[in-house]
């Protein structure tokens, strides 16, 4: 009678655990690897549909930390003295993305330069611009009443140098390097995971053979100039095997671009909010990235010390030398002090940073809330007549206000164009291309609107409507054939603000403490560059907000 009731309850805690795995069990895992549409097979040999089923996760970067999306009050929160209502309060939401631990540093760019060097040559005179107008602007450190040439000589390429944050980088310049890490990452992962053979990013490499992540996407017989051994790897399509040969965004193996960070993005890391959160509120307003109110530390082991690097005073660039000294009179090396609690380093101090948005002195937070963001200017890869994305054979410049000409597209990428009225009929969420001007700027927003007025032509958004709105310097190509400039003679200008002014934000070597605040916010050109403005990247997340698979919900 006893074994009959052991064998009972086993029987019933067996049923009970079945019962209970299958309340909780996706509808998805009892079999991934068979359609919940239809019941056909997926990844079969013999081919049908392909699909990771077995996607782990968005790898984090190099050099990189997730921030978890969430809400908070994007602008000042303290008391505004200025009175110039350049960042009001208002609530936004972010999404989840990764952030770079530190500022891009002199040696990160060097190797940047050192690919270009040696794939696009400078000695070729039809090259020579890709690499020329990639170098950073030593010369800022110029002063006309101070010396410096040993910072103009040694700053950037000195190994005494190598982990602080490069400078004299314009925003353009910034982009563009976004852009090439983004194509040596992606490198990095279809090597690992044999779509390409090993060292093709060294050993197959030069202007006319390069890798571009979007022609891989679209056209990966195209990259490395269609060089069919490079692009075979080790997952070579055999005769029973119809597994794709290159890596589609299916794969999961294709990651998010490398970015600059957005205004609201770089404002939410830097705040490191995690630190005042009770629940479900912030139990507290925050001024700088780290916790308090004062710019020295309060801890015992450390009392005293300088939490930043920032000008004191005039003619203080570091304090007294020993103890009240913040240990650079300069800019420092990158993770010299302590880290806000997302493990961002240098959040305030050191160098300002770059990133994304277009300035305006408003953030139009009633249109939008979510992911905030000026600056879009849609574009579409240029299509062929054979219907295949058009691949540029050299490279194509931008000759900025400044009279320098980037290289925006180089050979082996895809070439852009600007969307049609056929892209955007009948779409409610956006009707043109370049929406950097949207409600701030355009000629519907200026006293001068006249309703039967109707601006199709972008280069009237782009030249008129601005400067409709801010009055705001015309700057001339520069001519190229005799390197003549002419700027703007009218003397009635009122501003600076245009489509080309660039948010920076966090305080620099050069800046009081009163800059370190993270709602702070200046703008400068994007084709200027200065000692005190670097830049760190981004890349967003996919899929889950979290890392954590055990976080408590409710």
């Amino acid at each position: 009678m006893k074994k009959i009731r052991i064998y009972s309850l086993l029987i019933f805690c067996f049923t009970f655990m079945l019962l209970f795995e299958s309340c909780n069990r996706s509808p998805f895992s009892s079999n991934r690897n068979v359609s919940s549409a239809t019941g056909w097979a997926i990844n079969d040999k013999k081919g049908g549909f392909q699909y990771n089923t077995n996607f782990k996760g968005q790898e984090t970067p190099p050099n990189m930390v997730l921030i978890e999306g969430g809400t908070y009050t994007k602008g000042r929160v303290q008391d505004d003295p200025m009175r110039d209502w350049n960042n009001s309060a208002t609530q936004q939401h972010i999404q989840s993305f990764y952030m770079d631990i530190t500022e891009v540093t002199n040696m990160m760019y060097l190797e940047y330069l050192d690919w270009l060097k040696r794939n696009y040559p400078p000695e070729n005179s039809d090259l020579r611009e890709i690499y020329i107008n990639a170098l950073p602007d030593t010369l800022v450190w110029r002063n006309k009443l101070g010396y410096s040439e040993d910072m103009v000589n040694n700053y950037l390429r000195h190994p005494a140098y190598a982990n602080y944050p490069v400078v004299g980088v314009s925003w353009v310049q910034a982009y563009e390097f976004t852009e090439w890490r983004s194509d040596r990452y992606q490198e990095l992962l279809l090597e690992r995971e044999g779509y390409l053979v090993r060292d093709a990013k060294l050993d197959s490499v030069n202007s006319e053979s390069s890798f571009s992540l979007d022609t891989y996407v679209l056209n990966p017989n195209a990259s490395y100039g269609g060089n069919q051994d490079v692009l075979r790897g080790k997952r070579t399509r055999t005769a029973d095997s119809l597994a794709p040969s290159s890596a589609n965004r299916e794969t999961g193996i294709i990651t998010p671009k490398f970015r600059l960070p957005t205004e609201a993005e770089w404002e939410y890391a830097a705040l490191g909010l995690s630190e005042v959160r009770d629940f479900n509120i912030y139990k507290a307003r925050k001024k700088y990235p780290w916790q308090g109110q004062y710019t020295r530390s309060g801890k015992r082991k450390n009392l005293g010390d300088l939490l930043a690097n920032f000008k004191l005073s005039d003619g203080d660039y570091g304090g007294i030398a020993g103890w009240s000294d913040d240990g650079a009179d300069i800019t420092n090396k990158v993770a010299a002090y302590s880290s806000n609690s997302y493990g961002l380093y240098d959040m305030a101090g050191n160098v300002a940073e770059w990133v994304a948005d277009v300035y305006r002195p408003i953030v139009d937070d009633e249109f939008n809330d979510f992911n905030y963001f000026r600056g879009n200017d849609y574009k579409k890869f240029k299509i062929g007549e054979d219907g295949k994305a058009v691949i540029a054979t050299e490279a194509k410049y931008k000759t900025l206000p400044n009279g320098k000409r980037i290289a925006t597209t180089l050979p082996g990428e895809i070439e852009l164009t600007d969307i049609e009225d056929s892209d955007v009929r009948f779409r409610t969420q956006f009707n043109k291309g370049y929406n950097i001007n949207f409600r701030d700027g355009d000629y519907q927003s200026s006293r001068n609107y006249k309703p039967e007025d109707r601006r199709q032509s972008r280069a009237e958004d782009e030249d008129i409507e601005t400067r409709t709105m801010y009055k705001s310097p015309n700057y001339a190509d520069a001519d190229t054939s005799n390197d003549e400039f002419d700027y703007d003679p009218d003397k009635t200008r009122t501003t600076l603000v245009n489509d080309q002014a660039r948010v920076y934000k966090g305080g620099s070597w050069k800046d009081r403490a009163y800059w370190l605040d993270p709602a702070q916010r200046r703008f400068y050109p994007e084709d200027q560059a200065t000692d005190f403005i670097g830049f760190r990247c981004a890349m967003s997340r996919l899929g889950e907000k979290t890392l954590s698979k055990n976080k408590r919900r409710n």
